[in-house]
């Protein structure tokens, strides 16, 4: 997606890219990034979650209008969960 994003940016179309993998996001340089630490494969956070999704996707909209500065990165304010705790157990394929 990254890719494509520069693609649809040097053709004219402005993008912003929401995801969860900031190393490599930032490192291909979009111009646009809204940053969610959230596992990866749920950039706009848990299913039926509407309050976040909503959230998030204004923010996006929000980085769109306003961002005028090149691989602009936006910290997203929503959290995963009230612990830390999900970031040891995930890709753990059974919970020894």
């Amino acid at each position: 997606m990254s890719l494509l994003a520069r693609h649809l940016e040097e053709n004219g179309i402005p993008t912003v890219i929401v995801g969860c993998a900031r190393d490599i996001v930032e490192q291909v340089g979009v111009p646009r990034f809204v940053f969610n630490d959230f596992p990866l494969g749920h950039p706009c956070g848990k299913p039926y979650d509407d309050d976040t999704q909503k959230g998030i996707l204004d923010l996006a909209f929000t980085t769109l209008e306003n961002a005028f500065v090149p691989r602009t990165t936006v910290q997203s304010p929503y959290r995963w969960s009230d612990d830390e705790s999900w970031r040891d157990r995930y890709m753990r394929k059974s919970e020894d």
